[in-house]
């Protein structure tokens, strides 16, 4: 995936700043569609096809929330970054749990946009380049998909967002040993910051919450290291 081939859907009711984003990309090598609420953004995203969001939280007749949920509902793979007004964690930690990769409160620098956008896409890249083998994971009477991003048992699938499937499989290659929680968010994350360290405890919720398909199969806490996939 190319910067020039990457798309950009640009979701930011401040036309102002919108324009200038846009342009900004535009001038990195990325191609951008601004759209100034989350309805008209969903329109688009269903009409063409995009390899990058960039999505305001706080967007009249449909905001970031409600829009990234859609995308969800159609789009685990698009990586997803939130652009935020609001200061709680909260409404951050939300953002991760619908499903977001990354997000960035305003004000903020357009390098630091830029940065965190080629982060996101060399983690994509690299797992697009580690082709076939070792992408299939048996955990119990479950099958992990890391290709597809499904996890399956029998004929019930879920779908996992990029950064749940990353984490699934960095727990899968350390099957029943511990995975330090700073290895972790250093490798998903690329740091390990306490906001992050918060943001990967929603990640792994959501993991234990997937694998209770099979009761064989546990993600233990280790407490003060990190995390452990047995199975029993």
């Amino acid at each position: 995936m190319d910067n020039e081939k990457v798309k950009v859907l640009l979701a930011e009711d401040d036309k102002n700043l919108g324009t200038i984003l846009k342009s900004y990309l535009e001038a990195k090598g990325y191609p951008a569609t601004l759209c100034v609420n989350g309805q008209e953004a969903f329109i688009e995203f269903n009409k063409n096809e995009y390899d990058f969001c960039i999505v305001d939280v706080m967007m009249p007749v449909k905001d970031g929330f409600s829009l990234v949920k859609d995308i969800r509902n159609i789009d685990k793979k698009v990586p997803i970054l939130f652009l935020t007004a609001k200061s709680m964690q909260e409404d951050k930690l939300k953002g991760f749990e619908i499903g977001a990769d990354d997000y960035l409160t305003k004000p903020f620098n357009m390098e630091e946009l830029l940065a965190r956008m080629e982060a996101i896409l060399r983690r994509i890249r690299v797992e697009e380049k580690e082709g076939p083998e070792g992408d299939v994971y048996k955990l119990g009477k479950m099958e992990f998909n890391v290709v597809r991003q499904t996890l399956c048992m029998d004929k019930e699938e879920v779908k996992l967002t990029s950064k749940e499937s990353a984490l699934l499989k960095l727990l899968c290659q350390n099957l029943n040993e511990v995975v330090d929680r700073s290895v972790a968010l250093n490798k998903i994350w690329l740091d390990d910051s306490y906001f992050n360290a918060r943001s990967m405890d929603v990640y792994i919720t959501k993991l234990r919450k997937y694998l209770k398909m099979d009761p064989s199969v546990e993600l233990l806490n280790v407490h003060g290291v990190g995390f452990k996939l047995v199975t029993l």
